[in-house]
C-alpha cells in the first residue's frame, strides 16, 4: 500500500511540476517580441526561437498571441484560446501554433491533434476560403511538428 501510495503522490507531484512548467514557459511565450529593443527581450528564449526551423514567422509582426476564438461546432457553443496565431490575407493562409510541455508526445497526440482541429474549424468559419496549417512546439524538445 506504502508503494501504491507513493507512486500516486510522485505522479501527482510529476504533474504539477510539469503544469507549472507549462505556465511559466506559456507566460512567456506569450510576451515575445522578435522586433523588441535587446534590452527587453527575452534573449534565451528568443534565441530557441531562431534555432528551431519554421518558428520564428509565430513570433513576428503578422502574429499574435492568445487569441480568442469562439464559435459552435456540432451544435455545441466552444471557446479557446490559440497559444500563437498567423494570419497572410495575401496568401489566404492560417497557421495555428500550439505548445505543449509532454516530454512523451505519443501519449496525448490525438487530444492534442483534435484540439487544434477544433481552432481549425471554428476559424473556417470566419475565412472560409484560407488554407489552415497546424503546428504543435514540442517545449521539452523545442521540436516544430506539423500535424
Amino acid at each position: 500500500m506504502v508503494n501504491k501510495l507513493s507512486d500516486f503522490l510522485s505522479n501527482i507531484e510529476r504533474e504539477n511540476i510539469a503544469q507549472a512548467t507549462g505556465t511559466r514557459m506559456h507566460k512567456r511565450l506569450q510576451r515575445i517580441d522578435i522586433n523588441a529593443p535587446a534590452a527587453t527581450r527575452d534573449t534565451d528564449l528568443i534565441n530557441k526561437i531562431k534555432s528551431c526551423d519554421g518558428l520564428i514567422d509565430f513570433f513576428g509582426a503578422d502574429s499574435a498571441a492568445e487569441v480568442p476564438v469562439a464559435g459552435i461546432i456540432n451544435g455545441k457553443f466552444i471557446s479557446r484560446r490559440i497559444d500563437r496565431l498567423c494570419i497572410d490575407h495575401q496568401k489566404r493562409l492560417i497557421r495555428i501554433l500550439d505548445y505543449k510541455t509532454d516530454s512523451a508526445p505519443d501519449a496525448r497526440r490525438g487530444l492534442y491533434i483534435r484540439q487544434l482541429m477544433e481552432y481549425a474549424d471554428l476559424l473556417r468559419k470566419i475565412h472560409p476560403d484560407y488554407q489552415i496549417d497546424l503546428y504543435i512546439l514540442w517545449l521539452h524538445d523545442w521540436r516544430l511538428e506539423r500535424v
